[in-house]
């Protein structure tokens, strides 16, 4: 019996009954290859320096790390060193919910640097202290956007993430809400489509910028389309693009969400990652989550606390704006420590970075014999390039000579087999893009 793991036998079989699996190796089958053990028989009496050594030995048999060219939402940023170091402090690393502002200074501070970073980001005028992930942060966008119109109808365009599109439906399942999703056309979302469903019972149309082909779009015109109709525009945004694209405000994006892990949070097989929102001053009262407040004390000195607190932890739960109840207070400051560390001018130089390298990698690319990219759009540092054969064969393909290629874009949308999605960060080398280029050529070939 392992001292570190409570089960005995006794209680691994009983479980394993319920489940209806005969061992541990049937219950992880499908995701462990048949040669690969799920644990190691270690010799007993080893010291614990020891069982490190004979573990680093093992875990150096394994195959190198991927060169990344995949996105679709999650992305290789450099995080530099100081964000681990600030954030890991004790102040920040150890402090809980700062429900007592008296003992509580530092991190609603830090949470408050972070509200304002994300509306110099966006534009938009309040920002809460953060959500768990982009896709919970558009689902309770959309959910506000219920509550102040008191309408039912949701436009969503097919060109949101089909994560966040599926979070959403199956969110709403069992609730009384007319969910509509319309095409996307040469990359963009469907104007057409859109004014067709726009009515009096519609509360808000959710887009993406860039969207998830990695389309640049300017929404403005669809933000006029629904406010003359009522209702609310609702973005996801990627953050790092906004050091150069229009910000959701200067469109008329009425509530901006996006998922804040390319501020300064490592690759970390799916989280803890981090969901913002920023809205208008007018939909404030609207918003969920926690939210932080600068005031001054009985002495007129300066301090923060939580305001707004519309949660159900502190009021009635049938007036509350959500059930959400915690956020992720240390992703966010980090966050805040990124960008407080890059600054106004080093976000709009990573941004172009990002940019500069991706239309590299779409020269590079196209010069391939049977590859094209696709071209319909502007694209900011993601783009779907055409292949002469299915893009999950050549993914699988491109694993053993080091590369994750991208991602196909036929596990999502029927007809693109052929269709890779590629992401380029400011990570990305001309050596590596070159060499990515000439792993695929050979593929290809």
């Amino acid at each position: 019996m392992n001292p570190y793991i409570a089960n005995t036998p006794e209680d691994v079989r009983a479980m394993l009954d319920v489940i209806g699996v005969d061992s541990i190796d049937a219950l992880f089958a499908d995701i462990k290859p048949e040669h690969a053990p799920l644990s190691f028989d270690l010799p007993a009496g080893l010291s614990e320096f020891e069982v490190m050594e004979r573990l680093r030995r093992l875990a150096a048999r394994n195959t190198g790390a991927l060169v990344p060219f995949i996105g679709g939402g999650y992305y290789d940023h450099y995080v530099p060193a100081a964000c681990g170091a600030i954030m890991s402090r004790g102040e920040f690393y150890t402090a809980y919910t700062p429900y007592q502002p008296e003992c509580s200074q530092g991190t609603l501070q830090a949470l408050f640097e972070y509200q304002s970073g994300i509306c110099t980001l966006t534009g938009m005028d309040a920002a809460n202290a953060s959500l768990y992930d982009g896709g919970t942060a558009l689902y309770e966008a959309m959910m506000m956007a219920l509550r102040i119109t008191r309408r039912q109808k949701i436009i969503m365009d097919g060109g949101v993430s089909p994560i966040y599109r599926k979070l959403i439906r199956s969110y709403t399942h069992n609730l009384h809400i007319d969910l509509v999703e319309t095409p996307v056309v040469h990359g963009q979302t469907d104007r057409a489509a859109v004014a067709g469903l726009l009515d009096k019972d519609t509360a808000a149309v959710i887009v993406q910028n860039p969207n998830f082909f990695g389309a640049i779009d300017d929404h403005a015109d669809i933000a006029q389309q629904a406010h003359a109709a009522g209702a609310l525009l609702v973005a996801s945004v990627y953050p790092v693009s906004l050091g150069l694209l229009k910000t959701p405000a200067e469109m008329g994006v009425d509530i901006a969400t996006g998922e804040g892990q390319s501020l300064g949070l490592p690759l970390n097989f799916g989280g803890p990652y981090l969901g913002f929102m920023a809205v208008r001053k007018a939909l404030i009262r609207q918003m969920p989550g926690r939210i932080v407040g600068e005031t001054v004390d009985a002495q007129g000195r300066r301090c923060f606390v939580n305001t707004l607190q519309a949660r159900e932890q502190h009021i009635r739960r049938e007036k509350a704006t959500s059930n959400i109840c915690t956020n992720a207070a240390l992703c966010a400051i980090q966050a805040a420590v990124f960008m407080s560390l890059l600054g106004r001018e080093g976000f709009r130089r990573l941004a172009q970075l990002n940019l500069d390298k991706a239309e590299f990698a779409r020269q590079t690319l196209e010069a391939i014999p049977g590859v094209s990219v696709k071209r319909s759009s502007p694209t900011f540092n993601e783009f779907a390039v055409h292949l002469p054969r299915d893009a999950a064969d050549v993914v699988e393909a491109m694993i053993p000579r080091g590369f994750a290629a991208g991602f196909p874009l036929g596990r999502y949308y029927a007809g693109m087999d052929h269709y890779l999605l590629v992401a380029v960060t400011e990570k990305r080398t001309q050596d590596e893009i070159r060499a990515y280029a000439a792993a695929l050529a050979e593929v290809l070939a």
